[in-house]
C-alpha cells in the first residue's frame, strides 16, 4: 500500500489549472463555473481575448460573465491577479506565490484566503490560513479575494459510501491489528496499547512536533498556533 485508507472512488479527469496566471494584460472572460472532483473549491473557465482558454480556481463572487485580468496593471477586483507589491495593505487574496513564477501554492482551497499585512523591503508579510504569518517576495503573483464554494465546510457525509466515492477507504484502529501490521497492535482481547499512542510508524501521535527544519522556516515570522 501506498497510501492508507485511499483506493477505489469514481474515475476522474484531470483538470489544467492555470495557478501562474502569467498571461498579462489580456482580459479573459469568465464563460462558464465548473465542478472538479480533484479539489475542494470550484474552477471558472475564462476565454482570453486572443481565444485562449484557462481554467482558474473561482474565487467567491465571481460570476460567468465578468471580465479578470492578470499583471501589474489589473485593477484591484476580484479574480484579477497581480504582483503582491501592486495589492493594497489588507486585502483579503488567495493562491498566492511563494516563489515568484513558480505559481500559486498558498489558499487554494474553498473558502479559504489569506491576507496582505504590511509590505518591508522586497518582503510582504501575509497571513496564512493556518494563521502563520510569513514574508512572501513582493514580485510574488497572488489573486484577489477569497476562493470560492464557502459552504464547502458545512457539507455533511451522510454515510460512508459517500466517501468511497471520493476515493476514501476504511481507517483501521491499530489495537484492532496484529503486532506485525501496527505497534498497537496483538494481545488479548479488547487490549490497550501498552505505550504512549504512535503512528503505525512509531512515531508518537499526542503532543509530539514533527514538523522539520527547513531553509525557508527563516520567512516565517510568527508559527500557527
Amino acid at each position: 500500500i501506498t497510501v492508507r485508507h485511499r483506493g477505489g472512488g469514481h474515475k476522474r479527469k484531470y483538470r489544467i489549472i492555470d495557478f501562474k496566471r502569467d498571461k498579462w494584460g489580456v482580459p479573459a472572460k469568465v464563460i462558464a463555473i465548473e465542478y472538479d472532483p480533484n479539489r475542494t473549491a470550484r474552477i471558472a473557465l475564462l476565454q482570453y481575448a486572443d481565444g485562449e482558454k484557462r481554467y482558474i480556481i473561482a474565487p467567491l463572487g465571481l460570476k460567468v460573465g465578468d471580465t479578470v485580468m492578470s499583471g501589474p496593471d489589473a485593477e484591484i477586483k476580484v479574480g484579477n491577479a497581480l504582483p503582491l507589491e501592486k495589492i493594497p495593505v489588507g486585502t483579503l487574496i488567495h493562491n498566492v506565490e511563494l516563489t515568484p513564477g513558480k505559481g500559486g501554492q498558498i489558499a487554494r482551497a474553498a473558502g479559504t484566503a489569506a491576507v496582505l499585512l504590511a509590505k518591508e523591503g522586497k518582503y510582504a508579510l501575509v497571513r496564512l490560513p493556518s494563521n502563520e504569518i510569513r514574508m512572501i517576495p513582493l514580485k510574488c503573483m497572488a489573486t484577489i479575494g477569497q476562493v470560492g464554494n464557502v459552504e464547502h465546510e458545512n457539507i455533511v457525509i451522510g454515510k460512508a459510501g459517500r466517501n468511497r466515492w471520493l476515493g476514501w477507504r476504511p481507517t483501521v484502529r491499530g489495537t484492532a491489528m496484529n503486532p506485525v501490521d501496527h505497534p498497537h497492535g496483538g494481545g488479548e482481547g479488547r487490549s490497550h496499547p501498552g505505550r504512549h499512542p504512535v503512528t503505525p510508524w512509531g512515531q508518537p501521535t499526542k503532543g509530539y512536533k514533527t514538523r522539520r527544519k527547513k531553509p525557508s522556516d527563516k520567512f516565517i515570522v510568527q508559527r500557527r498556533k
